[in-house]
């Protein structure tokens, strides 16, 4: 019994949501299925009202409420649905009551957010006097009553996106599949349409004519690319703007401004930020929070802790809407002057608490800092403010481990015409910083050299200052320690005349390590300790991790490698809390020179792999940071390859490689390994067995096959298949196959010890 059709296309994915959907319905009499229009609420409901059909003797039924415009008539469509028999004049609510009173039925509601209060209402009655039915709902907000179970549909994960693409394009593109060369496309393909199902099916229709490349570049405008679907779907399901059009119309005249507003933002978006840059115009402050709320609800706004954000779809949507009120460009100045003064307000508080958490903030907007960076460089008056977001970003850049788009964005600043002042100076020294890092000598040598022409010519003693710094940097990376001795020296004295406590900190450490390499132990000694105090009392951790770390170098040089162990301890502990892949690269190698030199060889090949692993990561080796630590690590790996022989260093210098920066100082600090995640939409935790197994799905052989080349029985391999098959969400070998030949482009390359 019911009135359920036979599905015309395969259902592809959402294993785990049609789990959900069973548990809830197990625990709960109503269970809402929220998302955004064309997520796929509608077949998720349906797939899981079939499967469960068997527990409702009286009936699966689905009632489509699209097409109603009137609350009264929500309980009519129902009663309709169920073919309810009765002629009298009674409300058909009393009348769909009494139906489903002695009942065992499920009611699938599909469509209700724009008869919200009559689907609440029909809801709470027919559960208060129907106990055998339960209600399965979906909308684009929940129905807000007692009792009801909300469970947000998500966007396809990027292997059931491929999978559903491959599925419906070789429906209408004959021999379409997924290969080692159109895979990584296909993928990016998927994700720009941030897995929504009723955009890639669409999608899919286009590769009739047009290649995987093709839509990629046309899908700048998806709503003009995206406008053939089905003759047969409702018509608000037939092209990508007709459903988020649908959404549109349903919002409140004060919400459909401020989606529009929030569209400029990119990567996501704090309250902070949406009061600051959509408020006004109409708009009160105080009413932002209730209406990013009322969003939230709606599914057109995601938020996750205090980050909202949204789906490019609805974004890009918003984007038209905010254009045809006349504010883009507004919201624009407004968006680039916010986020100027965040990243200038890091830098000017960086030397205090709070390090960590500032870095974490600019971490989390750096796609609305690139979409200002952006608009300030196609700005012809935008020169001055592009210098000084690129420059205020300093610490991002080395702290984060971002130093390659730092220096490109300094880059492409520099390259603008300004005139000579503060922010161009600022610039020219924070742009020979970067370079440095890498190893690039003569651009840093260039870059000061008009930094200090700039300063002199516009008198300011501070950006002086910093390029004596960075001059002093050079030096030492060259290994002319008086040079640098001397740069250091001068620098330190006109930052503290200055006030710049962050740039003296800075200055202090390297002319303390530089010292040390010259072996006048007390100064070195001496200016690391003042360091690391000021830092200490200042609560600024950055600067002092280092200083820690030349303390820990120099008393391992002075024959304390105890002592020198703890030291570096303390100070790899305080870089945890950065994404500092050169200061903890620098001192996970003093770290394993300490070892070495103690007699345990095995745990230095181990650190030295850490390190490796670091450096391999940002492009770069502990060389480039002055000689001497290249002499040091050269030293170690020589002794601890002939302590070990070459096969046993090898294997316990790869042992020590650790694929994030993260795993890396935890394996360093001797710390337990971070808890594993719930597998990732390309790691959907297959066993080593099911993985061999899918490579061989792929390549064709059947499950007899199969067993064969593995000499195991058939019915093992057909559990195994099985298995595989739910966890990746698919119904068909062939879908595995797609899955094998986008994953293969991204193995990881074997490891090398240099």
């Amino acid at each position: 019994m019911g009135n359920l059709s036979a599905a015309v296309t395969s259902f592809v994915g959402r294993r785990r949501e049609i789990g959900q959907v069973r548990e809830r319905l197990a625990a709960s009499r109503l269970v809402t299925l929220t998302g955004p229009g064309g997520v796929g609420k509608t077949r998720l409901a349906v797939e899981a009202a079939a499967e469960a059909r068997r527990a409702f003797s009286d009936g699966t039924w689905i009632v489509d409420l699209a097409a109603l415009t009137e609350d009264g008539r929500v309980a009519s469509a129902v009663a309709a649905a169920l073919a309810i028999r009765d002629q009298s004049a009674r409300p058909a609510l009393d009348r769909l009551t009494e139906f489903l009173t002695d009942r065992q039925a499920l009611l699938v509601l599909d469509n209700c957010e724009h008869v919200l209060d009559a689907c609440a209402t029909l809801a709470d009655t027919v559960l208060r006097h129907a106990p055998g039915t339960r209600i399965l709902a979906t909308s684009r907000q929940s129905l807000g009553i007692d009792g009801e179970h909300v469970l947000p549909v998500p966007p396809l994960t990027r292997v059931e996106s491929v999978a559903l693409l491959t599925d419906r394009a070789a429906a209408v593109a004959p021999g379409f599949a997924v290969t080692d060369a159109n895979s990584e496309a296909v993928a990016r393909l998927c994700a720009r349409l941030d897995g929504i199902p009723l955009a890639i099916e669409l999608a899919a229709t286009r590769l009739r004519t047009l290649s995987i490349d093709q839509l990629l570049q046309r899908l700048e405008d998806r709503f003009a690319l995206l406008n053939v679907g089905s003759r047969v779907a409702a018509p608000r399901q037939r092209t990508l703007r007709a459903t988020v059009d649908w959404s549109y119309g349903l919002c409140t005249p004060a919400e459909q401004r401020l989606w529009a507003r929030l569209s400029v933002f990119t990567g996501g978006f704090d309250l902070d930020a949406a009061e600051a840059v959509c408020a006004g115009d109409g708009l009160g402050r105080a009413e932002i929070l209730d209406l990013v709320d009322q969003l939230a609800t709606q599914s057109l706004v995601t938020h996750r802790g205090a980050r909202f954000g949204m789906l490019e779809t609805i974004r890009e949507y918003g984007l038209s809407r905010l254009t045809e009120f006349g504010e883009q460009d507004t919201l624009r100045r407004r968006h680039r002057a916010y986020y100027l003064d965040l990243a200038v307000r890091g830098e000017r508080d960086w030397c205090g608490p709070g390090q960590e958490q500032t870095l974490a903030r600019v971490r989390a907007e750096h796609g609305n800092l690139r979409a200002a960076f952006e608009e300030f460089l196609a700005d012809p008056d935008g020169a001055e403010a592009a210098l000084t977001l690129a420059a205020a970003l300093r610490w991002h850049w080395s702290a984060d481990g971002l130093i390659s788009e730092g220096r490109e964005w300094l880059e492409r600043a520099l390259a603008l015409p300004a005139p000579d002042g503060r922010a161009r100076a600022d610039a020219l020294w924070v742009g020979a910083w970067v370079p440095l890092l890498q190893g690039d000598q003569e651009t840093s040598r260039a870059r000061l050299a008009e930094c200090r022409r700039v300063a002199a010519a516009t008198g300011d003693p501070v950006p002086a200052a910093h390029a004596a710094s960075q001059a002093g940097t050079a030096n030492l990376f060259r290994g002319d320690m008086p040079a640098a001795i001397a740069e250091f020296r001068a620098a330190v004295d006109a930052l503290e005349t200055a006030g710049e406590t962050a740039g003296v900190l800075h200055a202090q450490f390297q002319l303390a390590i530089t010292l040390s390499h010259c072996g006048e132990h007390e100064q070195a000694t001496a200016i690391a300790r003042r360091a690391a105090d000021v830092g200490q009392a200042r609560g600024e951790h950055l600067s002092q991790s280092y200083a820690r770390w030349v303390l820990a170098f120099d008393t391992w040089r002075r024959g304390d490698p105890e002592q020198a162990h703890d030291l570096v301890l303390a100070a790899l502990t305080l870089q945890a809390g950065f994404r500092d892949a050169v200061g903890a690269g620098l001192m996970i190698e003093t770290l394993a020179w300490i070892a070495g030199s103690a007699g345990r060889p095995e745990r230095a090949a181990q650190l030295l792999g850490t390190a490796y692993s670091i450096w391999r990561g940002i492009g770069t080796h502990v060389g480039v940071f002055g000689p001497p630590l290249g002499v040091h690590h050269d030293r170690c790996a020589a002794a601890a390859t002939r302590a070990l022989r070459p096969a046993a260093y090898r294997a316990a210098f790869e042992q020590g490689v650790q694929p994030t920066l993260e795993d890396a100082i935890r394996y360093a600090l001797r710390q337990p390994a971070a808890a594993t995640p719930p597998p990732a939409a390309d790691d959907p935790g297959l066993t080593r067995r099911e993985r061999e197994i899918a490579d061989l799905i792929a390549e064709g052989l059947s499950n007899r096959a199969i067993a064969q080349r593995l000499v195991l029985s058939t019915r093992t391999v057909d559990g195994h298949v099985q298995n595989l098959l739910a966890k990746l969400g698919f119904s068909a070998r062939a879908q595995v196959a797609a899955w094998v030949a986008r994953v293969r482009v991204s193995e990881q390359e074997q490891v090398t010890p240099p």
